[in-house]
């Protein structure tokens, strides 16, 4: 593995603090711009915390709230409450506890495999294939120049997510976007972790979709973005280290909330999991003179 794939691993291996209880570090100090905990780190270590105390069962959905920004100087606790165990599901919640507050909640929901009618709805758009999909640093010169800086600064990030935007920079007549990833090295065959990786990636660059149509971007500095939800249901089995297809697009934007879907396919267009996430997408108000005080 890569350093940055191996310290994602280590960064989901929780440590048990009791049968319920679970504690997760934040990245190392070698990760940059850890201003707050990013979202899909919390989503992903929950989701870790709430497959410890399943047996024989795979998670296949998960509904979550993000209340507080996360510290990234101190661990997060994350505390599961076992709600039901079933003979072919359960439930979990897991709340995550930073000095003393819940800043997320979570709802697990697990099924035990079994065979059943089966249909999905196929890529309706054309994509090339990732090896056709320029990195970061393989664009032309020209089209890096069109993206703000905090954009460029994004997409060159290392990060533990391997990244290919379609289209970058490129002008959109309707609020879809599409990009490839994977993990940036090779994971252990653990189905959960690769579950976890791909909830952590599910929170990457969902809300660029929402922004799409306004020649603006979560990812700079004229908008107050955070994440307010996240739904994630997985259906099919696959690999998080192998390319997947992330198809976005958002179907309203209005009072200064977005909301984003994802579909998410393998390489052989199976459609391997949905997501939907609601966020804040405030106009930062310009900087001016404070407003005059009435006289009394």
């Amino acid at each position: 593995m890569t350093n940055s794939a191996a310290e994602l691993v280590a960064l989901l291996d929780l440590e048990r603090l009791e049968d319920n209880l679970f504690r997760g570090d934040n990245p190392p100090e070698s990760w940059p711009f850890r201003a707050r905990v990013f979202g899909g780190q919390v989503l992903a270590q929950a989701l870790v915390a709430a497959q410890r105390t399943v047996d024989a069962a795979g998670a296949h959905s998960m509904h979550a709230y993000f209340l507080l920004a996360g510290d990234p100087r101190v661990p997060i606790i994350y505390d599961v409450e076992r709600v039901r165990d079933g003979r072919s599901f359960a439930t979990r919640r897991t709340v995550a506890i930073q000095h003393g507050r819940p800043i997320f909640i979570m709802s697990v929901s697990f099924h035990r495999e079994e065979p059943g009618l089966e249909h999905q709805l196929d890529i309706d758009m054309v994509v090339p294939s990732p090896e056709e999909v320029p990195g970061i640093g393989e664009l032309p010169a020209e089209v890096l120049a069109r993206l703000p800086a905090p954009v460029l600064a994004y997409w060159q990030r290392p990060r533990p997510i391997e990244l290919k935007p379609v289209g970058l920079g490129e002008t959109v007549a309707a609020p879809r976007r599409a990009v490839w990833f994977r993990a940036s090295g090779a994971l252990p065959d653990e189905e959960g972790l690769h579950r976890a990786v791909l909830a952590y990636a599910s929170d990457m660059t969902l809300l660029e979709a929402t922004t799409a149509l306004h020649g603006t971007s979560v990812l700079g500095e004229s908008l107050q973005v955070a994440s307010l939800d996240h739904a994630l249901w997985l259906h099919r089995p696959f690999r998080a280290d192998d390319w997947l297809l992330y198809t976005q697009d958002s179907p309203s934007a209005a009072g200064a909330r977005g909301l984003a879907r994802g579909l998410i396919y393998d390489r052989a267009g199976r459609l391997v999991a949905s997501v939907a996430q609601e966020g804040l997408i405030r106009p930062m108000r310009p900087a001016g003179p404070p407003p005059a005080q009435a006289s009394a």
